[in-house]
């Protein structure tokens, strides 16, 4: 087959129909940019709210709850051991709150190979004391080198230093729905009360905003030490143990295995957001669908400018197959053509792409919901461009395929006869 020949009876024919080429080859490129820029958006969004939701998210939390006895005293009796058992307003185990051994599990985390690393948390309901007004809120004690390590609880803290939580004895770091409540600012002594009556005062050292408003109005935090103090507790007190792993995917495997050798409650992510995590894939699934619904349009105006390529030149069909050249060359003289104006199109879709994400990733995107956020998420995945230039390719080769098929079968006595 004579590919330099071929290549340039193509171009010849390709630039013969320049106006239409183009359009068709715009149509490419429109089509590839929007797959892009699409793809890009919805993933940078998928991105954001992982941020937001999932890395504040233990991969495995061990926690102590209160749950009833699963056997009653009356059925380990020997009397009448094969009768059924009908207890009613069971009541819940005498238990502590806290996590039994908290120090030996915690030294176990230490030695294993999947823990990336684990975050102690004691947590207390409490009331803010303002005058004669009580508001409910949660006192979360934690290790703030590790909070700060694995759950990036700095880029959280709005005003003040972490580090202040650390070094000033009895602070804490207000949510920000709290706060602004209370008209607290950094520096204020804030008096709370426990549940069972205690109160105690802590000087406000930050302040905290998470982007989920419902939090932010009753959470705020402290150092374990303070909440142990502040329950007369041990420094052994410590009822939630936040675990990251190397893997989240073996996470319900080693949540059921920590909850065996343990004996704690353990809950694994994918169990505790399964309905977030369904919204990520719809999301990313209708970005693909939308894309490659307009690849396949712009596969349509490829087949169209062709099909009419065909009806227009049939006079030099003809005489290319009277003159030697097969079905097959005619068939890969339209293939080329068809190729040429994807691959061309393609390219200037994925640097059109790359520049229109880029620019909406400058786009200033402030809301006092998401503190962490300060333009429009984007996400430069290559994985995004190599799909996209794959079926730019395979789009324009199947537009371009069914035109030069009927070319390649056209019989150039007919055509000569005709005229």
């Amino acid at each position: 087959m004579k590919f330099k020949l071929i290549s340039q009876i193509a171009i010849a024919l390709l630039t013969a129909r320049l106006k239409q080429s183009l359009v068709a080859a715009f149509g490419v490129t429109f089509s590839i940019t929007m797959f892009i820029t699409l793809l890009s958006f919805m993933g940078g969004l998928n991105d954001m709210l992982d941020d937001l939701i999932l890395n504040r998210t233990p991969h495995i939390r061990l926690y102590s709850e209160i749950l009833p006895s699963p056997v009653q005293p009356i059925e380990q009796s020997i009397h009448n051991a094969d009768a059924y058992h009908f207890v009613a307003h069971i009541k819940p185990k005498n238990e502590l709150s806290s996590i039994r051994n908290s120090e030996a599990i915690m030294d176990a985390l230490n030695q294993d190979n999947h823990v990336l690393g684990f975050a102690p948390k004691t947590a207390l309901p409490i009331f803010y004391n303002l005058g004669t007004i009580h508001l409910s809120g949660i006192l979360n004690g934690i290790d703030i080198d590790a909070e700060s390590r694995l759950f990036s609880f700095q880029d959280y803290v709005i005003a003040g230093e972490p580090i202040d939580l650390k070094n000033t004895p009895n602070s804490l770091i207000l949510g920000i729905g709290v706060a602004n409540k209370m008209l607290v600012q950094i520096g204020d002594m804030v008096q709370i009360t426990t549940s069972e009556g205690t109160p105690f005062n802590l000087k406000v050292v930050g302040i905290f905003q998470s982007g989920i408003e419902e939090l932010d109005k009753v959470q705020s935090y402290t150092t374990i030490a303070t909440t142990q103090k502040i329950l007369g507790k041990p420094a052994s007190y410590i009822n939630d143990i936040q675990v990251k792993i190397f893997d989240i995917n073996m996470a319900p495997a080693l949540a059921k295995q920590y909850h065996t050798l343990f004996d704690t409650e353990a809950i694994d992510i994918q169990t505790a957001n399964a309905q977030f995590e369904t919204g990520s894939s719809v999301r990313t699934l209708i970005s693909y669908a939308v894309g490659i619904t307009l690849l396949i349009v712009a596969g349509f105006g490829i087949y169209n400018i062709l099909n009419m390529m065909i009806y227009e030149k049939m006079d030099s069909i003809a005489i290319l197959k009277a003159t030697g050249f097969s079905g097959r060359d005619v068939n890969a003289i339209f293939i080329t053509i068809a190729l040429s104006i994807g691959l061309i199109g393609g390219a200037l879709g994925l640097l059109f792409g790359l520049g229109l994400s880029a620019i909406i990733g400058e786009i200033p995107f402030n809301t006092p919901s998401l503190p962490t956020v300060t333009t429009y998420p984007i996400n430069y995945n290559p994985k995004f461009y190599i799909i996209g230039a794959i079926f730019s390719i395979i789009t324009t080769y199947l537009a371009g395929y069914f035109p030069s098929r009927k070319a390649s079968q056209i019989d150039p006595v007919d055509i000569i006869r005709g005229k």
